[in-house]
């Protein structure tokens, strides 16, 4: 492991002596390196580091992400800028030493230092004068969560020792652990602390949307993973609360995605609603809740970065995102609704999909915990179904304003769908990889 942060920090200090196809070649022999890895040895773990099959599969799909950021990145030949390239790698090499670190101090530096990168996309790359707002937006939220959870951590340590996760002793910090979760709280986001990802979302470029949804949305839930055992009584005592607060919020954000008119904007909210199930199933205590979180923070990730990836083949050529405008593009391009239809049914959860098996187990893990979230568990994955339809068949179907287009749809268009693709569906040749992390 340390061997990969070291290729990681060699390929940051190089990258202005790299084109953009020698990095993706780099990333991918990394990616086999890293497989090869996790083959031999599903833990690893030292005084400086810390990785288990989460750690190492997160770090894996960080790289699968920034391999295909790059690929997307070809509007105005923003692949070729040697400023875009160091914030992917800058942006990857943080992520990596965060999903793998040991130290309390050092994981919240991290955790938190991936805040400037994904906004500097923003603020470079975004298309809209509005992106400063998103990016300002996104800023304060973030010093809103992070600066309680950074005086919890110098106020309740116990000794020198507790700045190791492995070394770590339960403390009774009472009503004072949700200042610790606030910081998580924001990033994932949970309902109520969620305003700033759809103007992130629509304000980005497509790369800063891949990442942003692809892997910064699941380190709140690695978070609180690596914390929860700080805070393991207050969390039995309070838990419900949380958990009641997540599950109707993603109820009523689930309401709110039937109004969106923008592409990104649906999308997003779409996130917010089934982070908040994985945010229930993570602060419950079940076995299936940890196997579930793991299975849809992966499978999330990749299908929400695909999904962002066709929004944005519809605005490279119609410069609208605007879903009344670009209805009926199955005359246009009949091969791109065949993607459509997949990301589709993948978002509402078919079979053999990460995300059916994954809602499945945190579905199992919410029910457990209590038979009365089975009313709106259900309306949840019923209007889930139902705006992703609605999505789909607006595109698609109907009479819209815009009849013409500039460009075809391209060979390496279909390649990034296809590389979203894939992992999702053939993931079930190896199904038990995939729960031996606990």
């Amino acid at each position: 492991m340390l061997g990969l942060l070291t290729m990681s920090f060699l390929i940051l200090c190089q990258y202005f002596y790299l084109n953009s196809f020698q990095l993706m070649v780099i990333l991918m022999f990394m990616m086999i390196k890293i497989i090869l890895m996790v083959s031999s040895n599903s833990e690893m773990v030292s005084i400086f580091l810390y990785v288990d099959l989460m750690g190492v599969l997160l770090i894996l799909l960080s790289f699968w992400i920034s391999f295909l950021m790059i690929l997307a990145s070809t509007y105005n030949k923003v692949f070729e800028n040697k400023n875009f390239i160091f914030y992917v790698m800058l942006m990857l090499f943080l992520l990596v030493i965060c999903f793998s670190i040991s130290n309390l101090l050092g994981f919240y530096f991290f955790f938190e230092s991936v805040l400037f990168p994904i906004i500097m996309m923003i603020f470079g790359w975004g298309l809209q004068p509005e992106r400063l707002q998103a990016g300002f937006y996104m800023l304060m939220y973030t010093l809103f969560g992070s600066i309680p959870m950074l005086l919890m951590i110098l106020i309740f340590k116990k000794s020198s020792l507790m700045f190791i996760f492995m070394e770590w002793e339960m403390v009774k910090t009472g009503f004072f652990f949700i200042f610790f979760l606030l910081g998580f709280m924001v990033k994932i986001p949970v309902f109520l602390f969620h305003l700033w990802l759809p103007k992130a979302h629509v304000e980005a470029p497509i790369a800063g949307s891949m990442i942003l949804a692809g892997v910064l949305l699941k380190l709140g839930i690695y978070g609180i993973f690596r914390f929860k055992w700080f805070f393991l009584y207050e969390l039995i005592w309070m838990g419900w609360v949380l958990m009641i607060a997540s599950i109707f919020g993603s109820l009523i954000v689930s309401f709110i995605c039937f109004f969106q008119m923008d592409i990104k904007s649906l999308i997003a909210y779409s996130s917010v609603c089934h982070m908040g199930i994985v945010f229930s199933g993570t602060v419950n205590f079940s076995f299936f809740g940890s196997y579930g979180s793991l299975l849809l923070m992966i499978g999330h990730g990749l299908c929400s970065s695909g999904l962002f990836c066709l929004a944005n083949l519809f605005y490279e050529r119609f410069f609208t995102r605007s879903m009344i405008l670009i209805k009926g593009m199955v005359k246009i391009f009949p091969t791109l609704s065949l993607w459509w239809f997949l990301f589709s049914v993948v978002n509402m959860s078919a079979p053999l999909t990460m995300n059916l098996l994954g809602e499945l187990f945190l579905s199992l893990s919410i029910l457990k915990y209590s038979m009365i979230f089975i009313i709106p568990l259900s309306l949840i994955i019923f209007f889930s179904a139902c705006y992703t339809i609605y999505m789909y068949s607006y595109l698609n179907h109907g009479e819209g304003w815009i009849l013409w287009s500039k460009n075809n749809i391209f060979m390496r268009e279909y390649l990034l769908m296809f590389l979203h693709l894939f992992p999702l569906v053939f993931w079930i040749l190896k199904f038990d990889f995939f729960l031996k992390w606990i």
